[in-house]
């Protein structure tokens, strides 16, 4: 059921400059920076500052994307009864908190109004009883779409199809890759990069892992290349045009490589963690890598002059196995290719933020850390933001504010900057994992069960 703010709904009236922003992808354009604007607001909850809130079936961590008055979102909706996802670091019961369904799926596409939330249409790209496991935090839907006005496209790493649909809902093509095991049976959820007329995908498992390169129109491969890491892998790749050339960089179990727009290798780091969920993402003319989970070894977080080539690993892999006694986050290094690494301040689920002139990392237990982002220097060492909340969702920054969104569905506004200090605390009261969409004065925020759109005043 639609909850509007307001009788009369519409669009408001944008300036130009305005209208044309999209949030095309995970994290949108700009990795979670958004540019000043008074309508985006700094409280929310159930209530305040709701344009409008509607129910979404299913279970689905994937993010929304948004072009002009259209919100795509994806969902898995089972037939039966599905258990609910746990909150926290990780759950590991009998099987290390992996969980089988045999209940039949149906792996669909939402197209939504933006001014009304009205859902135009939903259309399902597969339905079948899942192959693979999932854990119990995940789902089997938790891939981002990624849209260029014209077309969705959308992964479904646990039915292994991907698809394109047309703005009407109409299928395009459809193409299945496959569905593979992942170590642990943690599932998928490297979500799809688009550039120029292709897309890009990262399926690492325990069979076969591979990267492969499909024409957007058509949905024929166009190459494939297969890759050494085996397990699992939740990065999204990321296609980094820089002053030297442009570049497909990938994080992977244990490694870093970066790809030619060929699929042909360029450089890689070896000493990462085993377990890799942050995506890469480049500010200042520099890319920057957060390790996953680290196992009890590494997880170092390196910072990427543009124009590497070959091993440029500052760690080993003997270093990974046997762990750093320095403490958090170790000692800072760099080389000709690297600006600025540390060996132990990587992040579990969440991808870092650059926001001005700082390095933000939000650690899944609850802290926020800053660093200098051109130099490393460490600006403030770990900050607690409330003691029992845990962190999967991303962080956002604008208007001089960093936002911190915890899985109990509550957001904490941040002064950005060097100083720390918490200025709100925004519930929404439910558990959520997927980091928001901002765009025109909105944030389009997913819980568990529902698709939030908030602005300031609640006005649509």
């Amino acid at each position: 059921m639609i909850r509007l703010s307001l009788i009369v709904v519409g669009l408001a009236l944008l300036a130009p400059s305005t209208a044309l922003a999209q949030w095309a992808q995970f994290r949108g354009a700009n990795a979670g920076d958004v540019a000043d604007d008074p309508a985006l607001p700094d409280t929310w909850s159930e209530t305040e500052n709701v344009v409008w809130d509607i129910d979404i079936p299913g279970l689905s961590w994937s993010s929304p994307v948004v072009w002009e008055d259209t919100i795509f979102i994806t969902s898995a909706i089972s037939a039966g009864d599905e258990p609910d996802p746990i909150p926290g670091l990780y759950d590991p019961g009998d099987d290390n908190g992996a969980t089988r369904s045999s209940q039949v799926h149906r792996w669909v596409v939402y197209n939504i109004d933006f001014g009304t939330g009205e859902i135009r249409w939903e259309r399902e790209l597969d339905s079948a009883t899942p192959e693979i496991a999932r854990h119990i935090k995940n789902s089997f839907a938790s891939e981002t779409p990624v849209t260029d006005g014209r077309r969705v496209y959308a992964y479904f790493g646990s039915a292994g199809v991907v698809g394109a649909l047309n703005m009407s809902g109409e299928t395009v093509w459809r193409t299945e890759l496959g569905a593979y095991e992942t170590t642990l049976g943690f599932g998928s959820a490297a979500s799809p990069t688009l550039h120029g007329d292709r897309l890009y995908l990262v399926n690492d498992n325990v069979e076969q892992s591979f990267m492969v390169a499909i024409d957007k129109n058509s949905g024929e491969e166009i190459w494939r290349v297969e890759r050494p890491e085996r397990g699992q892998n939740w990065a999204t790749p990321f296609v980094w045009e820089n002053e030297v050339r442009t570049e497909i960089v990938t994080s992977g179990t244990q490694g870093v490589r970066s790809y030619d727009m060929d699929g042909n290798l360029l450089w890689e780091i070896h000493g990462m963690s085993g377990l890799t969920i942050p995506t890469p993402f480049a500010k200042h003319g520099l890319l920057y890598i957060s390790s996953g989970y680290p196992g009890g070894g590494l997880r170092p977080v390196y910072v990427v002059k543009p124009g590497a080539s070959g091993d440029i690993s500052l760690w080993s892999r003997d270093d990974m196995r046997t762990g750093l006694s320095s403490g958090f986050p170790g000692t800072r290094a760099s080389s000709d290719d690297v600006a600025w690494a540390y060996p132990l301040l990587g992040t579990y689920n969440t991808s870092a933020l650059v926001y001005g002139d700082y390095y933000y990392t939000l650690l899944d237990r609850g802290f926020l850390v800053a660093h200098d982002a051109r130099t490393g220097e460490e600006i403030y060492s770990r900050k607690r933001l409330e003691i029992g909340n845990g962190f999967t969702a991303s962080p956002w920054a604008y208007n001089g504010k960093i936002f911190l969104l915890s899985e109990d569905g509550e957001t904490f506004v941040v002064k950005a900057g060097p100083d720390f200090e918490i200025l709100h605390k925004n519930p929404l009261n439910e558990m959520t994992l997927a980091t928001p969409a901002i765009v025109r004065g909105s944030l389009i925020v997913r819980t568990q069960s529902k698709l939030y759109r908030i602005a300031e005043g609640g006005q649509p």
